[in-house]
């Protein structure tokens, strides 16, 4: 078990992981706009929030800084950039699906590092090359899946009319 969570702040990643896979879930799966999607999506991003700033304190694979540091500045950017559009409501005809692009690629950007986790655990397989496959294969179905439903979340989201 300690080669899973290594210390303390190890704990705090997992469990906060796990919170921001089932809100993230949840935001995504559930009815849009509702106080229950609303308190799901602050539940989401104060997992997120935590298992970036743990992430960012974690150099037991590298021993210093390494290339997931770097994907967390990304994820930290996208965190920023997924709130933006509903604390500015703007753009004034895009800002909801804006939202909701920004929110889907976000969690299935944490289904990909769920899944490299799972898959770097086999034992006698490459490290980056299992990070590579959980990778691929959840942002490529992801994007196969956001692609079919592309026109219908712009429909729901009602892009073309002024809000």
């Amino acid at each position: 078990m300690s080669n899973l969570i290594g210390d303390e702040i190890g704990f705090i990643h997992v469990i906060a992981s796990c919170f921001a896979i089932i809100s993230g879930t949840l935001v995504l799966a559930l009815k849009k706009g509702t106080k229950f999607h609303i308190r799901a999506g602050y539940f989401y991003i104060v997992s997120m929030v935590l298992l970036l700033v743990t992430s960012l304190m974690i150099y037991r694979l590298f021993n210093g800084w390494g290339i997931f540091h770097y994907m967390t500045i990304l994820s930290i950017t996208s965190l920023v950039m997924r709130m933006l559009p509903i604390w500015f409501k703007k753009p004034i005809n895009k800002w909801k699906y804006l939202h909701f692009t920004f929110m889907y690629w976000s969690v299935i950007g944490l289904y990909a590092a769920f899944a490299a986790v799972v898959l770097t655990r086999i034992p006698d397989t490459p490290f980056f090359g299992m990070v590579g496959v959980a990778t691929f294969g959840i942002m490529l179905s992801g994007g196969v899946f956001f692609g079919i439903n592309k026109m219908k979340w712009i429909k729901t989201f009602d892009i073309d009319k002024k809000k």
